[in-house]
């Protein structure tokens, strides 16, 4: 009896070693599972307005605006009237960052004259009589355009030499989170994913020597000033940090570069030094952050 149990345990153990080995291990494609970077490649207008509306709500696939945006922008410019309407629809909506009433017009507009009767009472709500001023552009939730192809236009880098060139590579659950977040706050998520990774590494539970806690390591004093109450807590420590984020954005009119130093040294340092601080720990900082971004 007493063989049969050892036996029995050795069996578990080992099934919890397996267990543990294949949690650890990425998850899998599904079988006939499409890529994004096969379905952008698509000409049918009506199936890339389908597969926007999949990740706008994340049905089936993670929740992703700026994927739907540009699924969207290609379907309109094949002459699919429901991606001007969607299109119309996440702009008026707030879906891309802050709401955009004259954008949202101009995708309106565009819907209407092609007799969505949708679009038409859109126009009517906000308020829109004849042909709007705006043009009907795709704009992503980091400002960025796209083009009728479904593709990212690369703007010439500011002042900072930085721009975001490359998607990160990052999956799992806090991935996903920082990608259904980041629109919310007309952040790129790659560059939060990267701040992430250079942060925490992903560890929620991460504590740094000068107090510095969570994935985005957030200081008390930063949490509070952004209305964090638990800091511990993934997604108000995201939230927090993308917070803060947005606010550096603004302060030093997008600049990544200076962005960046700030959110490392604070804000303060960037300005009484006039840039990148002279600061070790800042400058290897920032470096690590563009190679993760480039």
């Amino acid at each position: 009896m007493g063989g049969d149990m050892s036996a029995h345990a050795c069996m578990t153990g080992s099934m919890l070693v397996l267990l543990a080995l294949c949690m650890a291990l990425p998850a899998a494609a599904a079988p006939g599972e499409v890529s994004f970077d096969q379905i952008i490649k698509g000409n049918n207008g009506h199936r890339l307005s389908e597969w926007g509306r999949r990740y706008e709500n994340g049905e089936g696939v993670g929740r992703d605006v700026d994927r739907a945006v540009r699924l969207y922008c290609k379907a309109a410019a094949q002459g699919d009237a429901a991606a001007h309407y969607y299109l119309g629809w996440m702009y008026a909506m707030g879906r891309v960052g802050s709401r955009n009433d004259d954008l949202a017009a101009a995708w309106f507009y565009r819907a209407a004259q092609k007799k969505d009767s949708h679009a038409k009472r859109m126009l009517a709500r906000l308020g829109y009589r004849g042909k709007p001023k705006a043009d009907a552009i795709c704009v992503l939730s980091d400002g960025r355009r796209v083009d009728g192809q479904g593709a990212v236009i690369v703007s010439k880098p500011r002042r900072g030499g930085l721009r975001i060139a490359r998607d990160h590579p990052a999956t799992g659950p806090i991935a996903t989170m920082v990608r259904q977040l980041a629109p919310e706050y007309r952040l790129n998520p790659n560059l939060v994913l990267a701040v992430v990774e250079v942060e925490s590494n992903f560890d929620p539970q991460a504590q740094s020597e000068k107090n510095a806690q969570g994935l985005m390591q957030l200081i008390p004093a930063t949490a509070e000033r952004f209305g964090v109450q638990d800091i511990w807590d993934p997604e108000q420590n995201l939230r927090g940090g993308m917070a803060y984020l947005r606010w550096l954005m603004q302060r030093f009119e997008g600049d990544l570069e200076l962005v960046l130093a700030a959110y490392n040294a604070g804000e303060a340092a960037v300005e009484r030094h006039g840039g990148i601080p002279p600061f070790a720990e800042t400058q290897v900082y920032v470096r690590r952050v563009i190679e993760r971004l480039n």
